[in-house]
């Protein structure tokens, strides 16, 4: 097959197929523009002179402070996570109509390995054109963004450039992997000329195993703190090391825990239901239950994140309103250091990143809802032939989706914020003498008449725990729940058209 032929079927389809290609153009897009953002803060030159000197030409401290770029980047690399997802899910939209493409080519005489490459084609074309937006966006926004304010700080790091390798390697890299990735897909389908068919996978139900991991997780991050004074001159990257790894483990066994808490929900809900909806659900989950999993994975690695940065805050609040009080008694009013601010502006970033990659896994999740009730449009027209109520199927697939994400969720947030309180601990104050003021505000802060009212006083040691942030945690959970049945909803608007009794002829 040459070069061009390829070319030319890969780009052949309907309006699903644009769709898809649509959606991975723009998923690309993002995942550039999030790969070239943390390329462009690590590539921030540290200042000469000592190791903690700060570039002062930025007015972020996230920039500024050479110790907080590599924290930075990470954040942005994790923003990437739901928009694979999005990739991934988006994949799958149009499948049927794509395999019986498929199954075209191999009828005109094409191998097993060209459909692949076509395959492989399709999304790697897609790909290259969303890179290639998003290094557009990038240099324009560059130049467009780059507004020095009155102290000629620069809000964004757009006075420096990744190196041109990098940006080759990412702007290239990206097409090769999601080409790789379909490659990887399609390695359990099977291409013939009359039908696709997709070889077994799982057959056996799941296991509560990833239990394992989200304990192994939880003690990286019990043992993070005891770990880095019992080895004080150990490296401070292998800890990060350590704490990245256990963070990946929980995640992971947030993720594939969900397989399992669909069957035991399909289990449970088929022994306890008597209506016709619950009973369709529970089938549907026992089934399949893997399909939660791939569904609600960015969803849930992003509530587990928002979880983990209520707890922080709660620490930092904590060791605010401490620092507050402290003030207070030694007469210096209630202002607090730039870091304790400084550590609370940063929680508001996070919880930004959080809402971003929620609103970018709900759209993957809408993705994934309405190929589903397409690519069934004839099994559920076929109930509703029979008999089936149109609001009997539309309630069925609420419980489907409602009944593995709500214990997933509050499973997210649990361990979410465990992981942030574990990281944290307790604040320990006092313990010190201090020089405490016996005067008014005024007097206090005058240096000419505060040294008559100084008396030194020893402060005792106490050790305070950060309140559970009842209300962010939630806001965390009770908006991905939101966003979830707002997205059901959205999805159910396709159900009147997939129902019709013409799509009784869909092959």
């Amino acid at each position: 097959m040459r070069p061009g032929t390829a070319v030319r079927l890969a780009l052949a389809g309907n309006r699903t197929d644009a769709a898809r290609v649509a959606l991975t153009v723009l998923s690309a897009t993002l995942a550039t523009l999030t790969g070239l953002a943390a390329l462009t803060v690590l590539a921030i030159k540290e200042p000469p002179g000592r190791d903690w000197e700060q570039s002062q030409q930025y007015a972020n401290a996230l920039l500024r402070e050479p110790g907080l770029r590599g924290g930075t980047a990470f954040a942005l690399l994790l923003l990437a996570i739901p928009v694979l997802a999005l990739a991934g899910q988006s994949a799958r939209l149009g499948a049927p109509a794509r395999d019986r493409r498929l199954a075209a080519l191999r009828l005109a005489g094409a191998t097993p390995g060209q459909v692949t490459r076509v395959a492989m084609l399709e999304t790697g074309l897609a790909a290259l054109v969303g890179a290639l937006v998003g290094l557009a966006v990038y240099l324009g926004g560059r130049h467009l963004l780059h507004r020095p304010d009155a102290h000629g700080q620069l809000a964004l790091p757009t006075d420096v450039l990744p190196s041109v390798p990098a940006i080759v390697a990412l702007t290239l890299g990206l097409p090769v992997l999601a080409a790789a990735g379909t490659a990887l897909l399609l390695r359990r389908v099977g291409t013939t000329p009359l039908v696709v068919f997709r070889r077994a996978g799982r057959t056996r139900s799941p296991r509560p195993w990833p239990a394992l991991l989200i304990g192994g997780g939880l003690l990286a991050a019990a043992f993070a703190e005891p770990l880095r004074k019992a080895f004080d001159g150990v490296r401070a990257d292998w800890l990060a090391i350590l704490f990245t790894l256990g963070l990946f483990a929980v995640v992971m066994g947030v993720v594939l825990g969900t397989g399992w808490l669909s069957y035991a929900a399909g289990r449970l809900l088929h022994r306890l239901a008597r209506g016709p909806a619950t009973l369709l659900a529970a089938r549907r989950l026992t089934d399949d239950p893997w399909t939660s999993s791939r569904t609600f994975a960015a969803l849930l690695a992003s509530v587990l994140i928002g979880a983990g940065a209520a707890g922080f805050r709660a620490y930092f609040q904590l060791r605010q309103r401490i620092e507050q009080e402290a003030n207070q008694a030694a007469g210096y009013g209630g202002a607090v250091g730039d870091d304790r601010s400084f550590y609370l502006n940063t929680m508001d970033l996070v919880d930004l990143a959080v809402l971003v990659a929620v609103a970018i896994a709900t759209a993957g999740l809408l993705v994934t809802l309405v190929e589903g009730i397409v690519s069934r449009r004839r099994a559920y027209a076929a109930l509703v032939a029979t008999g089936v109520p149109r609001a009997t199927i539309g309630t069925s697939i609420l419980i489907q989706v409602l009944a593995p994400v709500v214990p997933a969720v509050l499973l997210a947030v649990g361990v979410g914020y465990a992981i942030g309180r574990l990281l944290n601990g307790d604040v320990v104050s006092g313990g010190y003498a201090q020089e405490v003021c016996r005067a008014s505000t005024e007097l206090c802060q005058d240096p000419a008449t505060r040294p008559l009212h100084v008396e030194y006083m020893v402060i005792e040691r106490v050790v305070r725990t950060p309140d559970v942030p009842l209300g962010q945690l939630a806001l965390v959970g009770g908006g991905a729940l939101l966003a979830v049945l707002v997205t059901v909803g959205l999805g159910l608007l396709f159900l009147p058209a997939s129902t019709a009794m013409e799509e009784l002829r869909t092959t």
